[in-house]
């Protein structure tokens, strides 16, 4: 059983940090692009209403209580990217501020139940007999993965806040790489959700 439990955590971390999975860096990209380091306590919240999400879908999906379409969460899960992007940047002048929206605990929940719907195609076709376990390790795996990612992150925006805090001395630059990546990222999203509109 704890052979099977660290196999399927392996498989669900190498399923959230491959390149077929950068929608879902890209998500946890972009939903951290409006935080500082400063601001790890809205950071964990947000992330932990993400995680119990995706759980969520991830044990209803797997067991046939809910059944999706594969093409509309494909076409869904970027359209969460999108949205995200957006509400950065709307937001900006309050997170430079340090204030951020009770929705977004609420958001990130909601989106992480889509998220979740995603992860469990690929899951559903790799057990055969018990669920319990595969479903747990894959959990855990995908839960590591999001830390390596999102850890990944706060190193990159702190070098991109250095750099920007060099070049731009008079100004603050976490509004600038805020904008940036989130304009950058929901340019990418919109392609996507435009090439996997359900026909």
């Amino acid at each position: 059983m704890l052979s099977e439990l660290v196999s399927f955590a392996a498989l669900g971390f190498q399923h959230i940090v491959a390149i077929d999975a950068f929608d879902h860096i890209l998500f946890l990209l972009v939903l951290a692009a409006i935080y500082r380091g400063r601001d790890w306590r809205q950071v964990l919240w947000v992330i932990s209403a993400f995680t119990i999400g995706h759980s969520i879908t991830l044990a209803l999906a797997v067991t046939n209580v809910l059944v999706l379409p594969p093409r509309l969460v494909e076409f869904l899960i970027p359209l969460t990217i999108v949205a995200t992007g957006i509400e950065n940047i709307v937001q900006r002048s309050r997170a430079a501020q340090g204030t951020f929206s009770r929705h977004r605990v609420l958001f990130a929940a909601g989106f992480g139940l889509v998220h979740g719907a995603g992860f469990a195609g690929y899951l559903r076709s790799l057990f055969l007999d018990s669920i319990a376990v595969p479903l747990v390790g894959f959990n855990l795996g995908i839960e590591a993965g999001q830390i390596v990612v999102l850890a990944a992150t706060a190193v990159l925006f702190r070098l991109v806040d250095g750099g920007l805090s060099v070049a731009l001395p008079s100004r603050d630059p976490f509004p600038l790489r805020l904008t940036a990546v989130s304009l950058g990222v929901t340019v990418i999203a919109t392609g996507w959700a435009w090439q996997r509109f359900p026909q």
